[in-house]
Parts: structure tokens; C-alpha cells; sequence
């Protein structure tokens, strides 16, 4: 009697598959790290806004959320340090049509990149920009960024950061966004129907992640990644339409999150339609 046939597992693909560069992986991320998470709803949120693929762009810049243009499988751009922005911007004036992604980290974005953000942000440029927020430089060496914590420890400040951290949505909103919004990687749909939202959003959408870097953040601030995602879950409370100026990160009490800005107001594409082609054609 001959042995029974051994069934083949059939591998069932991964929902996002179409969307990954599926020869990059595995990624490079460290275990722990929260960038493939907010990755994950970034991929869902386009996913779920039924406009076609090829109707995307994505531009990042320099660290470790940077890596998303690499591994996602639509036209992307894996630029300088600072100048995701700036390149998003050219390609939306270039081809008005897309629908352009900035996924960057905190240090890219806020801080050599922080003129570009509030001039992009003051034009209303029709671009969404996702910043994976991990308080710290995860992929360069762990020093301090323009989002590091009052008194927290990094490669240059072993006795703690004697500086104030940005509110970054106050910063975004005082530049002239028209979307702005917070979530964690632990409240994960909340952030994949927020980036729906915003890529939806005409103007500039800003949205913020709060993200654990176990190596570079967690490590130096005794902070495991389970004990981050406690903090996310306890120490969070959800307000929408709060005010900017509330948003300040304070995880000894609540941390705000929610939609806090979502306004109508003229894009930097119709303005310079409405000034420079209309003119010209009555003209």
C-alpha cells in the first residue's frame, strides 16, 4: 500500500502584493520598528481610494522610512536628504494629474527639509505628505532631531535633550496645510483611512505617525518596543478638531490624536491654472 499524497500548500499571496516590490523583500527594518506598519496603511489607503496605480507617484528622502519608495511597486523616488518635498513638487506642477506621496521620516522632513515643508505647505501644494515620526535619527546614528523629546537621551544628548521638540501639527497648520492629522502605528485603521482622506484631500495634507525606533530611541530611554505600544494605547486620547496649539507630545499625560484641520481652499495647481493659462488664453 502505497503512502498517501502530500498536498502542495498553494502560498496565497498578500493582499498589497501588487503594490510591493516583492524581489526587495524582506525589508531592511529592524525588529520592532513601527515604519512598515505606517507603510502598511499608506499601501491600504491608496489601495482602498480605487484610483489607478499609474495615476501615483511616491517621493522619499534620506533614513530609514526613506526606504518606502523602494520597495513600492509604482513610480517612486528615493531622493537627497531633505529635498523629498521639492521633488514632489516638481512632479505635481510637472504633471498635475498625480496623485503625489511624500513618506519621510521627522529628521528628513523638519529638519533639513523644514524650509521646504512650510513653503509647500504656505503654496497649498496638492501633495500628501505622511511623516513617520520616531522622535530621533533612527538611521544615521541616533542623535537628536527637530522631534526629540525634552530631556531624552540620544548619540548627542547622553544626558538628555535640553531642547523642545516641534509640534509639528501646529507647525503644518500655522504653514497654511489644509489637512492635518495624527495617529499611531498601533491605531492603524484610524491611519489608513486618514491617508485615504488626505490623498482624497485637495491641497496640502499633512499627516503625522507616531512610530517606536527600538535601536536608536528605545534603547537609549530604556523603552522596549512593547512598553512604546503600551504608551500608544494608554496614554493616547482621540479629539478631533482639537486646537494646534493643544498638540504638543507629552506622553507623562495624553498625546492627542485625530483630524485637526480639513479645510477647502484654492490648490497651488488651480491658482497657477487660473493665473497663468486663463489669462493667457483670454489674452
Amino acid at each position: 500500500m502505497g503512502s498517501p499524497a502530500v498536498k502542495k500548500e498553494v502560498p496565497v499571496p498578500h493582499p498589497l502584493e501588487d503594490l510591493v516590490r516583492m524581489e526587495r523583500i524582506p525589508h531592511i527594518w529592524c525588529s520592532g520598528c513601527g515604519t512598515g506598519s505606517v507603510f502598511t496603511a499608506c499601501l491600504t489607503a491608496m489601495k482602498n481610494t480605487g484610483i489607478n496605480y499609474d495615476d501615483f507617484a511616491m517621493v522619499s528622502g534620506i533614513g530609514c522610512s526613506g526606504r518606502g519608495a523602494g520597495y513600492i511597486n509604482i513610480d517612486s523616488f528615493h531622493t537627497t536628504h531633505g529635498r523629498a518635498i521639492p521633488f514632489a513638487t516638481g512632479i505635481k506642477m510637472a504633471r498635475p494629474e498625480t496623485n503625489v506621496i511624500v513618506f519621510s521620516g521627522d529628521g528628513d522632513l523638519f529638519a533639513i527639509g523644514g524650509n521646504h515643508f512650510i513653503h509647500a505647505a504656505r503654496r497649498n501644494m496638492d501633495i500628501t505628505v505622511i511623516c513617520v515620526n520616531n522622535f530621533i535619527y533612527g538611521m544615521t546614528g541616533g542623535q537628536a532631531a527637530a522631534t526629540t523629546p525634552h530631556e531624552a537621551k540620544s548619540s548627542t544628548s547622553m544626558g538628555g535633550n535640553p531642547e523642545s521638540p516641534f509640534n509639528l501639527p501646529l507647525l503644518a497648520y500655522a504653514a497654511g496645510a489644509t489637512y492635518v492629522a495624527r495617529w499611531t502605528m498601533l491605531h492603524s485603521r484610524d491611519l489608513a483611512d486618514s491617508i485615504e482622506e488626505a490623498i482624497n484631500h485637495k491641497g496640502f495634507s499633512f499627516v503625522e505617525a507616531l512610530s517606536p525606533c527600538p535601536i536608536n530611541y528605545g534603547r537609549r530611554n530604556k523603552q522596549k518596543p512593547l512598553d512604546t505600544l503600551r504608551e500608544y494605547h494608554a496614554n493616547t486620547i482621540i479629539k478631533n478638531n482639537a486646537d494646534p496649539g493643544e498638540l504638543g507630545i507629552d506622553f507623562k499625560q495624553k498625546v492627542i490624536l485625530g483630524k485637526f484641520v480639513d479645510i477647502e481652499k484654492p490648490s497651488h495647481d488651480e491658482q497657477y491654472h487660473r493665473l497663468y493659462h486663463e489669462t493667457s488664453t483670454k489674452s
